[in-house]
């Protein structure tokens, strides 16, 4: 099962010092401190947030571990708030009937924290620290949304499983013309709609859609539409009204379902997050796809996530892979 290191505030100081831009940058305040093995750490991520840390576990800690571990980041950060997620391999299974346990309500340290807003280049997200094991910002994204900031000036943008439509914040604060939401759960994209919100943007209900990913994909092909940049990020696994979705072997499936209504010229912007998955197979993957949409693409590279605070285990790639295809 392995144990926590002897010296763990002093490794968790070290970890934080090792983000130096980051500490200083009043643009950014939500960034990854601890990224497990990478920064000696097995098993362990941090997430901050201004002064709330989320602090996630992937394998079943002793009680005491964890009370050590919660007492190493009290003293090595000095948090306002400290929250705790339990993320074992069957959490996904587990997280409707064991939310409290896996994702509690109440911080492990610290005083509650209901809701506050983080800071990402300057941006605007809500973070909801005991909204369950996801708390409304996927921070390994961070550099690819710099990159949609830069780019998205006059476009039409889909976002695909969008979560709290941080993409479609960043596509409409870049300049873009249009950024349509699509996600399974309505929760989210109401929490999407407070985000733009945040940032002094009109909402239409129009451009945050609930339901499955498959199914608008078909109608939106159908009806003709199509978009200059396709930002597909699906969970490595879910169960959908079209069946049961594992990234490892059905993302080329996703790509020509998103390829079809990518505009001729425009870009198909592929992520995957399994750690299972090579990127050079998830790249051929994507590839495959498109063909199979009948559709020619080019690779133009990937965007990793920033090596500062999430830097890959020794010897090993990032688990995230965000490869961006233009589709002609």
């Amino acid at each position: 099962m392995g144990t926590l290191p002897s010296t763990l505030v002093e490794t968790l100081r070290a970890s934080r010092g090792r983000r130096g831009p980051l500490l200083g940058d009043a643009r950014t305040t939500a960034w990854r401190v601890v990224n497990a093995e990478a920064d000696g750490v097995p098993d362990v991520t941090a997430d901050v947030f201004g002064d709330v840390y989320v602090i996630s576990l992937y394998r079943d800690f002793t009680p005491d571990e964890e009370e050590t571990l919660l007492d190493a980041a009290m003293a090595a950060w000095a948090p306002r708030s400290l929250y705790l997620k339990r993320r074992p391999r069957e959490a996904r299974v587990l997280a409707n009937v064991a939310k409290e346990s896996l994702a509690p309500e109440a911080p492990a340290r610290g005083e509650a924290v209901e809701s506050f807003t983080a800071l990402e280049n300057g941006l605007k997200f809500l973070i909801r620290p005991a909204q369950g094991l996801s708390v409304g910002l996927y921070l390994d994204m961070r550099d690819t949304r710099a990159w949609l900031l830069s780019q998205a000036r006059g476009l039409t943008v889909l976002n695909l499983f969008s979560y709290t439509c941080a993409f479609g914040v960043v596509a409409m604060a870049g300049g873009a013309k249009r950024a349509l939401n699509l996600d399974a759960s309505r929760r989210v994209l109401e929490w999407g709609e407070e985000n733009a919100r945040l940032n002094g943007q009109t909402v239409d209900r129009y451009d945050y859609v609930a339901g499955d990913v498959f199914d608008w994909l078909k109608r939106l092909a159908k009806k003709g539409e199509s978009f200059d940049i396709v930002i597909s990020d699906p969970p490595s696994f879910s169960t959908t009204r079209s069946g049961r979705f594992s990234a490892a072997r059905d993302y080329a499936r996703l790509a020509e379902a998103a390829a079809r209504v990518v505009s001729p010229g425009g870009q198909l912007v592929a992520c995957c997050n399994h750690a299972g998955l090579p990127a050079r197979r998830f790249e051929a993957m994507v590839l495959e796809g498109v063909s199979q949409a009948g559709r020619q693409g080019t690779s133009l590279g990937a965007l990793a996530p920033s090596a500062l605070d999430f830097p890959p285990p020794p010897g090993q790639e990032p688990a995230l892979k965000v490869h961006r295809v233009q589709v002609r």
